[in-house]
């Protein structure tokens, strides 16, 4: 007898249709929470439902009740219930909670990987290096902390998604002037650390055991890139550095991660920084117990020639994986700005003329994720490095001589 997954946000981002999809596809029922109308629905999104539940509005729990109590009354027992976006985790976990939903976390246990804080001790708990911390109350403690750490330091919502509302702050000024907002929520400042960020990705199933895992690389730190609002790209790694892979399993089995995907998030130090590595070392920075952010799910499959979202089913359902090993592509997403339209040197029609081939995804990138990823967007895979370098030069190549 198949299983009740009910599946919330399924249009946002538009591939999340694939979740529901795929459970259907091996058995399941699957019944989708979301806000918009039925008609306007696209195909796959209408064929992937066996019932859509439309609520006004996905932030008031009264209704999102009502729809689970509803699926509840009509299907009977849920055993699945799941958003796989980082703004719903805390709700998820309460509907779970109320409707005795155990296949995931509650509203208690998913707050050790809900706040920045938390994380740090899990982290440590792995023996994964942190950078030191200070829980932003008075400007005359968080001088304290500077004194400690020196500048620059990173300022952040303790419990906040993405990086909109984060600082660096570089003197006496900036952090003065930080002290002067109006702030409404707790942050965490952290001591700056020179390194780029690379990712731990993949599925654990439901006792803890990876069954799919791969790496993503972020030449720019997307903090600096929300802040400057400049380009954003990022790739997959064919071949998954050894210590990152020994790091980030300790990280999932310190977290006691089951039945999810996950994203841990480390810096590869630029130099050595004392207290936390050398040169090239791993420094553990945050985590999120969901999918990469944006259409990195789809360019897992593209690197991998697989459906992490079939994978993420039959973990669910059955508590069976798909295990892969080789990973014959580097996958790579090339976000463009509008602002720099009159100046980019290659256009969407030379591009295609000459990567057509190598592109699988060219889309407008959701205004509720542009400030992060760019405006437009472009998706391709390669075997090589140099390949992946030569297409992100291509398309970002601007003419000098315009204004």
């Amino acid at each position: 007898m198949g299983k009740n997954f009910v599946f919330i946000s399924p249009t946002f981002p538009k591939t999340y249709y694939q979740f529901p999809q795929a459970w259907k596809r091996i058995g399941g029922t699957s019944l989708c929470i979301g806000e918009d109308y039925y008609d306007s629905l696209s195909e796959e999104m209408k064929n992937a439902c066996d019932e859509y539940y439309r609520v006004d509005n996905m932030q008031d729990y009264d209704q999102m009740y009502r729809a689970v109590a509803w699926f509840a009354h009509k299907h009977g027992k849920i055993d699945w219930l799941e958003s796989n976006n980082e703004f719903w985790l805390e709700q998820d976990a309460k509907l779970r909670t109320d409707f005795n939903i155990t296949s995931g976390d509650n509203e208690t246990s998913v707050m050790r990987y809900k706040t920045k804080s938390n994380m740090k001790a899990y982290y440590e708990k792995a023996n994964v290096p942190v950078a030191r911390y200070h829980m932003v109350s008075t400007y005359e403690e968080g001088k304290k902390f500077v004194d400690l750490v020196g500048y620059p330091v990173i300022v952040k919502p303790d419990d906040g998604v993405g990086a909109n509302t984060t600082w660096k702050i570089k003197n006496d000024k900036q952090l003065k002037d930080f002290y002067k907002q109006n702030i409404q929520t707790q942050y965490i400042m952290e001591e700056f650390v020179p390194g780029s960020i690379v990712s731990f990705d993949g599925i654990v199933d439901q006792d803890n055991n990876i069954i799919f895992q791969t790496s993503h690389v972020f030449p720019e730190p997307i903090m600096d890139i929300v802040n400057s609002a400049d380009e954003c790209w990022y790739y997959s790694e064919r071949e998954i550095p050894k210590d990152l892979v020994e790091m980030g399993t300790r990280v999932t089995k310190a977290f006691d991660i089951r039945g999810r995907f996950f994203h841990t998030e480390y810096f590869r130090l630029y130099e050595d920084k004392e207290g936390l590595g050398k040169k090239g070392d791993l420094v553990g920075l945050e985590v999120n117990m969901r999918p990469p952010g944006g259409y990195t799910p789809d360019m897992m499959n593209y690197a991998n020639d697989i459906n992490v979202y079939l994978i993420y089913a039959n973990m669910a359902m059955y508590n069976e994986g798909l295990y892969k090993t080789d990973r014959p592509y580097h996958c790579v997403y090339v976000g463009r700005r509008d602002k720099y339209n009159g100046i980019y040197t290659n256009g969407s029609t030379s591009i295609f003329s000459k990567y057509g081939q190598s592109i699988v995804m060219h889309e407008r990138m959701p205004d509720l994720l542009s400030s992060a990823m760019g405006n437009e967007f472009y998706i391709a895979r390669f075997k090589t490095k140099k390949e992946v370098k030569d297409f992100v030069n291509f398309v970002y190549k601007k003419d000098k001589v315009k204004k």
